[in-house]
């Protein structure tokens, strides 16, 4: 029997409801669905913790999808190779530690895993801002459409509780970047205590640093991928992906440690 196309709307309606409803008290919220936010998603999921990533644009992977400008290849180091291999993604060896990958094959089964390992990922979504509770603790994320931010119309958003957030917006850092703006006298958990921004681009050192840099940065707040280098004031890399996914893990297990020492 064919649906009518108000049975439609209604199934669509339902079932975002039903799932967004569980979306909102988490362990811990992503925002950002490059390779380090779904890698982390994974990471976490498979522990059964609950975590959703927020998206502001329709699509997931971040700068994966065009590779290096819109060859759709990006490169992986050896030490990235078990977390791809986690994943499903097949690689080709280039040369010395490097590897090759499709970047359109990357992003489907990096995401795909994370949505089957139990994360949810939600598009569309802007996160505009935090929640905050007692002693200046980080205590969720404040969330709106993206078409509503593009079209500046005065809507209030909506807000998700988490134990822990993770940063992963990219090269602006804008989680971090919005509460040190919002919380006077703000420092940060790092040397400078104020996020410094990232660097020109010199691939090998912004890799090597990318682990490090992956970290709590506020009480509640981690950043990863190239939102820890621009917090910590590391180069970009370009389309070099290793150390995303390894900083996406990184960012897993500190939020996993993080979460359990609240519960």
């Amino acid at each position: 029997m064919a649906l009518s196309e108000t049975e439609i709307t209604k199934a669509i309606i339902q079932g975002f409801a039903t799932d967004f409803v569980e979306s909102l008290e988490l362990d811990v919220a992503i925002a950002g669905a490059g390779p380090s936010g779904v890698t982390a998603a994974y990471f976490l999921a498979k522990q059964g913790f609950k975590v959703a990533v927020f998206e502001r644009n329709l699509h997931v992977g971040g700068g994966m999808w065009g590779g290096g400008m819109l060859f759709p290849r990006i490169v992986v180091e050896r030490s990235a190779l078990d977390i791809l291999d986690m994943f499903g993604v097949k690689l080709k060896h280039f040369t010395g530690d490097y590897y090759v990958g499709d970047s359109v094959e990357t992003v489907s089964k990096c995401t795909a895993s994370a949505i089957d390992g139990g994360a949810r990922i939600w598009v569309g979504v802007s996160v505009e801002d935090v929640v905050i509770r007692e002693e200046d603790r980080i205590a969720g994320i404040v969330i709106n459409w993206r078409a509503v931010e593009l079209a500046g119309m005065h809507v209030d958003p909506l807000a998700v509780h988490s134990k822990v957030v993770i940063d992963a917006s990219g090269h602006d850092a804008e989680i971090v970047r919005n509460v040190q703006r919002k919380i006077p006298g703000l420092r940060l958990l790092t040397d400078t205590g104020k996020v410094i921004g990232e660097k020109p681009m010199w691939a090998e050192v912004g890799e090597a640093e990318l682990l490090d840099n992956t970290r709590e940065v506020y009480p509640g707040i981690i950043v990863c991928g190239m939102a820890a280098n621009a917090v910590l004031g590391s180069p970009r890399m370009g389309a070099v992906f290793g150390g995303m996914f390894l900083s996406g893990k990184k960012a897993a297990e500190i939020a996993a440690d993080l979460v359990r020492h609240k519960t």
